[in-house]
């Protein structure tokens, strides 16, 4: 049976088209479904802890032979195979009676699903986490480990899921493109694919069984990692078009360096997420402004106790540090209900999503924000960066003083609150008149805004940006800006966008703050438009009835080679 022509979509994380044979990833060997019960914990724990070894050492022997830009993120997922935590969360799986490959899916698991109610950066851990739990299980059953075949010939790697470790080791002139179902665009996968040159798409729904039946019948597949688009059994058509696309992107992306400028010389600075010191490495590297957004939730979770405050002076000034004189802007910690500490548990509630996170877990636990207040003035104490801190999930006056206040006191002389709630935005003026700048998280923003778990997927419309009532929320939130003379930016993924970046720019953002590969796209969306086109843009996207209506209404009026960084 012929294998059809078929056109699917997902999300493009690394730009660049790609066309020639399949290659599919070996699947992981799963949990061994014979394997007896546990009865003598202390052999089952030395077999458990040679198997974590035998994976951390190989990857580390994989650090060596990968490029110097993969090695720190194989690096990372070896010391998560030595993460003494994770083995005691196996050994207590271990002591229920649970048999060997079931305690070590089951304990990371459960660090997966920590990482996941975190949300964003901290969720696409979860490949990292999935890729030594995968590993570790085929050191035990004695069986192959699952990764990418030996390539004989360039060819497009499909998967559910890459691990890092084979992204890293990758050889650009065999793996011509990558296309996996799950990941997502500031997954290690995406990051590597970008700084590989690698084509990638992912998120891209029943990939894998489609490219097993065309493998089959040695179909090929074309894909475009720009517009995240992937193609079954490509027409001669389809493939001079995404030769043409590439041809055109890199057009349109030349000379796309320096400061964020709108054709006619507005400002907007182009920053980078991170989430931990080895991401602040990565990110130091582009031709970035510095980081509108550093999430410290990393140092906390999954501890017994918090950290000290020498151990986060210690991270935190390796982080300043890779920024040089460049702003850095911290998130202060943003957790509890939904994304417990077990040094912080303030019990469970009836709807975690609306409980005690983020400024109001510190306003109770004061001991966390002073400690990492005082942590954050040393490190700015002891570098030469231009460090910002600014606090979760505030939504009053008095929440905004006490934080202000409180970081005034610790030495740090630039204090903002974050805008993710639709009281915060309604009431941004106010809140700025106490604060020096604010920071809008649109995927929290969206979330409350309307009433819809991002946590869900089916509920995905109505988190669109796109959507004209939180670009109101948005507008907002910059009108109190301008009220008070204050800087206010965003940090939520719709700053990567090269389209919804525009019309942000025209609702009144003043920094974006994305993925570091998307930096380049972003700015030569912006270069192509003056600032009366970004406000036209805003003003037809916020009349629009519909997010639908409001992308098309801006698509209507942008400069066409931005379909070309998409």
């Amino acid at each position: 049976m012929t294998v059809q022509h078929r056109v699917l979509l997902g999300i493009g994380v690394s730009a660049g088209t790609a066309y020639g044979p399949i290659a599919v990833v070996s699947p992981p060997p799963g949990i061994d479904p014979d394997e007896p019960a546990t009865t003598d914990v202390e052999a089952a724990t030395e077999i458990v802890s040679d198997a974590l070894e035998q994976v951390a050492v190989m990857l580390l022997d994989r650090a060596e032979r990968a490029p110097e830009k993969g090695q720190p993120i194989l690096q990372a997922t070896a010391k998560m195979a030595r993460d003494r935590g994770l083995k005691k969360g196996i050994v207590k799986e271990l002591k229920r009676g649970s048999g060997l490959t079931r305690a070590i899916s089951d304990a990371i698991q459960k660090y997966v699903d920590m990482f996941t109610q975190l949300g964003g950066y901290m969720a696409e851990r979860a490949t990292d986490l999935y890729d030594v739990r995968d590993r570790a299980i085929a050191v035990v059953r004695n069986v192959p480990m699952p990764g990418i075949p030996e390539l004989k010939e360039p060819s497009i790697i499909v998967a559910r899921d890459l691990a890092p470790v084979e992204t890293a080791t990758l050889d650009p002139k065999l793996a011509l493109g990558i296309a996996i179902e799950e990941g997502g665009p500031t997954s290690h996968t995406a990051i590597l694919a970008a700084q590989l040159g690698i084509p990638a798409v992912v998120r891209v729904g029943n990939i894998v069984d489609y490219a097993i039946s065309a493998q089959a019948e040695a179909t090929t597949m074309a894909l475009d990692g720009g517009v995240g688009e992937v193609i079954i059994a490509p027409t001669q058509g389809d493939v001079d078009l995404l030769a043409e696309r590439s041809q055109r992107r890199e057009a349109a992306l030349a000379g796309s360096h320096g400061v964020g400028l709108t054709r006619d010389g507005h400002k907007v600075a182009l920053l980078a997420n991170i989430g931990t010191a080895d991401d602040a490495e990565r990110a130091a590297a582009y031709d970035v402004e510095g980081s509108g957004l550093f999430r410290t939730e990393f140092l906390f979770l999954g501890r017994e106790s918090a950290p000290s405050v020498e151990e986060q002076t210690k991270v935190y000034t390796k982080v300043f540090q890779e920024f040089g004189r460049r702003r850095v802007t911290v998130r202060t910690l943003d957790a509890g209900a939904d994304k417990p500490l077990k040094f912080a548990d303030l019990g469970e509630e009836e709807n975690p999503a609306l409980g005690r996170r983020g400024i109001r877990l510190t306003r109770i636990r004061e001991d966390l924000l002073d400690d990492q207040l005082a942590a954050l003035a040393a490190a700015q104490q002891a570098t030469a960066a231009d460090v910002r801190v600014m606090a979760p999930m505030v939504a009053t006056m008095e929440e905004a003083q006490w934080f202000a206040d409180k970081a005034r006191a610790a030495g740090l002389s630039s204090v903002g609150i974050m805008i993710e709630v639709p009281a915060a935005a309604i009431n941004a003026s106010t809140l700025l008149s106490i604060v020096d700048f604010a920071s809008i998280g649109t995927n929290d923003l969206a979330q409350y805004t309307m009433a819809a778990d991002r946590m869900q997927g089916e509920l995905a419309g109505l988190l669109d940006v796109w959507q004209p009532a939180i670009l109101r929320m948005i507008k907002l939130a910059c009108q109190g800006g301008t009220a008070t003379g204050k800087y206010v930016g965003v940090c939520g993924e719709a700053g990567g966008d090269p389209l919804l970046a525009l019309v942000l720019t025209g609702l009144g953002v003043q920094s974006l703050s994305m993925a570091p590969s998307k930096v380049d796209a972003v700015r030569a969306s912006l270069r192509l438009h003056d600032l009366s086109t970004c406000q036209q843009m805003a003003a037809f996207a916020l009349d629009a009835l519909t997010a639908k209506d409001a992308r098309a209404a801006v698509e209507a009026l942008v400069h066409p080679d931005v379909k070309y960084l998409m």
